[in-house]
């Protein structure tokens, strides 16, 4: 799962015990390697991180998910189909967020974690920091729920990544077939949060 997806499952400010450290994690952990430097954060923070490796695990791993990576796959995407997987799959969030998260507008959930990254911008991975920057400023999140905001994430990631052109093509394999994808997604979502639900504050 991709930006949105982590962010959304991280809990809520209201019911989750260190929320915002949860966040911090979760979307820190896309930049932290190795165990030195997960322990060199607090305690809840970590907390985030491991979320975060929980996630992309149990996400990697299952069977509806590996039949739109296979499908990806046989539309020329190779290696990156998971990639796209991923990022087609937080369109499909973004695109129904009030379906998938009614108690708040996609706008508002994405201003309302700007800010708290912003503030806490320091405690993020250097190479995350400027990435948050330019997410920040052309407000990626929002940006999801669009056919062209899919197109130019994919985009923008094709020239950035090594072997990474045909990441290009991306957006339209995906919208392609826009229907199956659709329907794993909403098969794969309510398994992915129930995922997540019994393991949050346990030793993931």
């Amino acid at each position: 799962m991709n930006f949105l997806a982590h962010l959304l499952l991280s809990g809520s400010p209201a019911t989750t015990p260190d929320y915002a450290d949860i966040v911090v994690g979760n979307f820190a952990a896309e930049a932290v390697r190795g165990r030195a430097q997960v322990l060199a954060y607090p305690a809840a923070v970590q907390r985030g991180i491991r979320l975060h490796r929980f996630i992309d695990s149990f996400t990697d791993a299952h069977p509806i998910v590996r039949r739109s990576t296979a499908r990806l796959r046989e539309a020329g995407l190779g290696k990156w189909a998971g990639v796209v997987a991923d990022m087609g799959y937080d369109h499909l969030l973004a695109r129904d967020f009030a379906g998938f998260h009614p108690a708040e507008p996609l706008p508002a959930f994405a201003q309302r974690h700007y800010a708290l990254l912003q503030a806490r911008r320091h405690e993020l991975p250097e190479r995350l920091q400027h990435m948050f920057q330019y997410m920040r400023r052309d407000d990626w999140l929002t940006g999801y729920a669009q056919p062209a905001g899919l197109h130019r994430a994919l985009l923008g990631l094709s020239r950035r990544v090594p072997s990474g052109a045909v990441l290009a093509t991306g957006a339209a394999a995906f919208l392609g077939e826009a229907e199956a994808y659709e329907a794993d997604f909403r098969e794969f979502w309510p398994e992915l949060r129930e995922g997540v639900e019994e393991n949050m504050f346990t030793d993931m």
